[in-house]
């Protein structure tokens, strides 16, 4: 399969109902990198819809798109840089010495595609994954304001849901859904703008998307499941997804093999809780993966609970084809700690359990959480002392302030800036509960210790 030619956008539906447009707008940020990156739940919205009746299309600023279109070559695994444009710094954070940009395909790009999108759409729906990065949601829906004035504009995702008040001031739209598509108020409320009654909501909604959407695709989600059943203070997953939905394997297995036979081989699990319960949904479908020997590689960027690596778990996720292993072991201070209780036999015992499956020590990370309210920064060195000891790679995980978690309101009275009122200071970037905030002399620092410099 390859991408179309420029600027074509395909519908896709039975014909007969609305056509929807959905936009997953661009990165406003110091720094982006795609990492098997989807935005799982505007596709999960997408496949429901068009199992409705709806006719839809996507434009992702964050995919290549079009074949003729310059985009950085792929690196490892898939993985790769964006393109990127370089912006004035908003005024919120001209503190920053650090160069701002907008990641994606180039915006004249894009309207141009969308200028030319015929038939031209019922309403447009613009997502919003981090809280921070909502100039590009407000991008979108301006321009999409411009282009179509009497189309309905709907915005949703993780700025939507989490940062309500704020984008009822800011943005453009003309409904804010907050949380899931599939919430029965948001569903009705969505078909009412759309001045249709709202249909049953399609078998799998929430679960299955539509991933077919994209051309010529190098990586593709895997989404066994929505929510978390643990509630660590750092994480909003229950703000944006109160309860814990698995899947049905078959379901699962058969969006996987869809994707393979188009020519992926690299999959990332989005779950955030990939090892709960795994006779539900994962060892049938790793079973079926080993059985039929695809030749495919897995993922799991979302940090696995290490506390659930027993060797027989190890030995199953490497004979399925897991490559890259990322572990939440967040602190060695495992007398205090901010998620599910962790203790220093259990994450031994895991560490020991990769390694003794044959895991290539160079693809197993181990996220390490840095800059928390209040955190003694020494902890943290111990901590990457610590992985490295054990021949793993350690990465910084660095907090974000998100409304909704426990942690917030901690958060608000440890940071110097206004975490509450505008999103920007809310980017891990800039530091925001750091003392004295970010500087280059102290990440070139931790950049040396993480390397055993």
């Amino acid at each position: 399969m390859t991408r179309p030619q420029f600027p074509e956008i395909a519908w896709s539906g039975s014909g007969t109902g609305p056509r929807i447009l959905a936009i997953n707008p661009w990165i406003f940020d110091f720094a982006a990198f795609n990492v098997w990156s989807r935005p799982v739940g505007l596709l999960a919205c997408l496949d429901m819809l068009r199992g409705a009746g709806a006719t839809v299309a996507l434009m992702d600023c964050l995919d290549r798109t079009w074949e003729n279109v310059k985009w950085p070559k792929p690196g490892k695994y898939a993985t790769g840089h964006y393109p990127k444009e370089e912006l004035p710094l908003p005024d919120e954070l001209s503190f920053m010495d650090r160069r701002y940009s907008r990641y994606g395909l180039p915006r004249d790009v894009v309207r141009e595609a969308l200028a030319s999108l015929d038939p031209a759409p019922d309403a447009v729906m613009v997502s919003s994954i981090m809280t921070y990065w909502y100039p590009g949601a407000l991008d979108a829906l301006s321009m999409a304001a411009e282009l179509w004035p009497d189309a309905p504009r709907l915005l949703g995702g993780g700025y939507a849901t989490l940062c309500s008040e704020h984008a009822e001031q800011h943005a453009d739209t003309d409904l804010i859904l907050k949380g899931s598509l599939e919430i029965p108020a948001n569903w009705a409320a969505l078909w009412n703008r759309l001045g249709h009654p709202a249909p049953p909501l399609p078998d799998n909604a929430g679960l299955s998307l539509a991933l077919d959407l994209y051309n010529a695709p190098r990586y593709a989600p895997i989404l066994g499941s929505r929510g978390c059943p643990f509630t660590c203070e750092y994480c909003a997953s229950h703000a944006l997804y109160p309860g814990f939905t698995q899947g049905d394997p078959e379901s699962i297995l058969a969006s996987i093999m869809a994707e393979y036979d188009r020519g992926v081989r690299d999959f990332a699990f989005y779950d955030d809780a990939l090892l709960v319960n795994p006779d539900r949904w994962l060892w049938p479908v790793l079973d079926a993966i080993t059985k039929k020997q695809l030749d495919l590689r897995l993922h799991t960027p979302n940090a696995m609970h290490i506390r659930r690596l027993s060797p027989e778990v190890c030995q199953r996720l490497k004979a399925a084809g897991l490559h890259t292993v990322r572990l939440g072991l967040e602190t060695t201070d495992f007398d205090h700690r901010h998620d599910v209780k962790l203790t220093r036999q259990e994450w031994e015992d895991g560490a020991r359990n990769l390694v003794e499956a044959g895991f290539d020590l160079d693809d197993i990370g181990v996220y390490i959480l840095f800059g928390l309210p209040g955190q003694n920064l020494d902890n943290v060195k111990d901590a990457v002392q610590h992985v490295r000891a054990f021949g793993f790679r350690p990465h910084l995980a660095h907090y974000t302030p998100i409304p909704g978690s426990p942690m917030f309101e901690e958060a608000c009275k440890a940071s110097p800036y206004p975490l509450a009122d505008d999103p920007l200071f809310q980017n891990n970037s800039i530091w925001p509960c750091v003392t004295g905030g970010f500087n280059w002399d102290a990440a070139r620092r931790w950049k040396m210790l993480l390397h055993g410099e």
